[in-house]
């Protein structure tokens, strides 16, 4: 029998909003929003674009935008109980978001996720601009130049021995969503896998996500 693993995004997903656009919209560096625009077009990579936003902040910001999410960011509803339904059914639960450390990894401190389960992009403060490390990059099977490549953690769990669930909202889940067995989507998730006849459940809350869940379950029981 197949083991359950889901891929779940970080920004937009588990907290509210994107809270890479919300930074960018906070301290308002000149030349962001065209940056935003060709990543979310998909006319620039991901990686490229989010490392050039925040090459347009200075490293002398780091806590200033650290606290800024830390105060702003509201994790969706529903969160921990997602986080103990997988708990008591056994399913493995991977957070995989093209999001930075340095503010990502304070907000899911307080809930009881390895750090080993979290695959996220990585900050250096060393220079005078934010600089964008990249420890988890695309293997020889994506070409999209992702920073943070979700398809490349996907494939390290075979769909012959997982049934693999992705949870997103946005241009950082499209080429995932492709691999998943199912994908629970909102936002911009949702026209795109219209857009490729990928079938998908809509959902607004984790609540949604565990209702769902419940439902295979008990099919399958």
């Amino acid at each position: 029998m197949k083991k359950t693993i889901i891929f779940c995004d970080f920004d937009g997903t588990i907290t509210e909003s994107d809270n890479i656009v919300a930074i960018m919209k906070h301290f308002n560096p000149p030349g962001w929003e065209p940056l935003v625009e060709q990543v979310v077009n998909r006319t620039m990579s991901i990686r490229e674009g989010v490392g050039r936003m925040f090459d347009l902040l200075p490293s002398s910001a780091k806590a200033e935008v650290a606290q800024y999410v830390f105060d702003t960011a509201k994790i969706r509803a529903g969160f921990p109980n997602l986080l103990d339904y997988c708990d008591r059914a056994d399913i493995e639960f991977l957070v995989t978001s093209g999001g930075i450390d340095f503010f990502l990894l304070p907000l899911l401190e307080p809930f009881p996720i390895a750090k080993d389960h979290i695959y996220c992009n990585a900050s250096d403060f060393t220079g005078e601009r934010i600089r964008i490390v990249w420890p988890h990059p695309c293997d020889d099977e994506c070409h999209t130049d992702c920073g943070m490549c979700k398809t490349t953690v996907i494939r390290r769990y075979p769909k012959e021995d997982y049934f693999r669930i992705l949870i997103g909202d946005s241009v950082t889940d499209f080429e995932g969503a492709k691999l998943a067995d199912l994908v629970f989507a909102r936002s911009h998730l949702i026209t795109k896998c219209e857009e490729l006849g990928l079938p998908y459940v809509p959902f607004e809350t984790f609540h949604d996500v565990i209702r769902h869940l419940n439902t295979i379950q008990q099919g399958e029981g």
